[in-house]
């Protein structure tokens, strides 16, 4: 058996065991049987896509969930009237029963309270492996959770969850909510028709990104070819015709503001000099009275 068939052959029996009951908790999240057929496949699909990754997932089911809910609750159904789920609070039918008004009380949820609730007193998962598929902090998903259950409570007062610890509270949801699970009869497609499905999806995606990838490139080349071109050629210096160059005023003036500045500095150092000599002079006078004093003392 090749590595295909082996990957195949994981794929089916995970699709077997588990597109039932997600059938099943997508109808409950969504109240229409066929987007909840279409969350499923859309989920196995993608699955099927990132099968190396959710071969070796620790939970293969619970990634399979994941997506199933996040197509099932994505905002955009309610934007197309087809597609769009129950929304707002339903008042349940006391004809019904409780486990038939039950979903209709679950649909009046937010969608975020909806999916705690049905995860973990419908599924029966932990309060942190809830949180953890939500993408949530454990308080959050308990506040969530306390929520949902307060407003099942109000709206079927005669499941009896008021004044009961919550442990007790989410052991009644779960029984009640086996009812409605049970009660759903919808078909998942076929695993093989699944596959098929992906690997088309697959194949389309890879041409159409192929596709725009070649067309921008062609419109570019078109754009690049029509476009005017609007270089000009840099200008031609003229040749030399006089052998000498005309100085500019400029540097004539810089040349005649150096030579007076030169002058005045040379007229400086002439008067420094001038007047060292005369202090020179000056001082041998003084110096050549005091030695005739020192050699004529009969003067004194």
């Amino acid at each position: 058996m090749t590595q295909r068939e082996q990957a195949a052959t994981a794929f089916d029996d995970l699709h077997t065991r588990h597109a039932a009951a997600l059938m099943q908790q997508a109808y409950l999240l969504t109240g229409r049987p066929w987007l909840a057929r279409r969350a499923v496949e859309r989920g196995f699909r993608l699955a099927w896509q990132c099968w190396p990754e959710v071969a070796v997932d620790p939970d293969p089911a619970g990634w399979v969930r994941a997506a199933v809910y996040e197509y099932a609750l994505t905002p955009w159904h309610q934007l197309c009237p087809g597609l769009r789920t129950a929304r707002g609070p339903r008042k349940p039918s006391k004809a019904a029963g409780p486990d038939g008004a039950l979903p209709a009380a679950l649909l009046s949820l937010p969608a975020p309270y909806r999916r705690v609730l049905l995860l973990h007193d419908g599924v029966g998962l932990g309060l942190g492996a809830t949180a953890a598929e939500i993408e949530a902090s454990a308080p959050a998903a308990a506040g969530r959770l306390t929520h949902a259950r307060e407003r099942i409570a109000a709206l079927l007062p005669e499941l009896g969850l008021d004044g009961l610890p919550p442990e007790r509270q989410g052991e009644v949801l779960r029984d009640r909510l086996a009812g409605p699970l049970s009660a759903v009869e919808v078909t998942p497609r076929a695993a093989a028709h699944v596959r098929g499905g992906s690997e088309r999806s697959a194949r389309r995606t890879t041409r159409a990104a192929f596709g725009g990838t070649g067309l921008f490139a062609l419109v570019t080349l078109v754009m690049m070819a029509l476009a005017p071109d609007h270089s000009t050629p840099p200008p031609k210096r003229p040749l030399a015709t006089a052998p000498h160059t005309r100085v500019s005023p400029a540097r004539t003036h810089g040349a005649a503001t150096r030579e007076q500045r030169d002058a005045a500095r040379e007229r400086r150092n002439a008067a420094r000099e001038r007047r060292n000599a005369a202090r020179e002079q000056g001082n041998a006078a003084v110096r050549k009275r005091l030695r005739e004093a020192r050699l004529a003392p009969e003067l004194r």
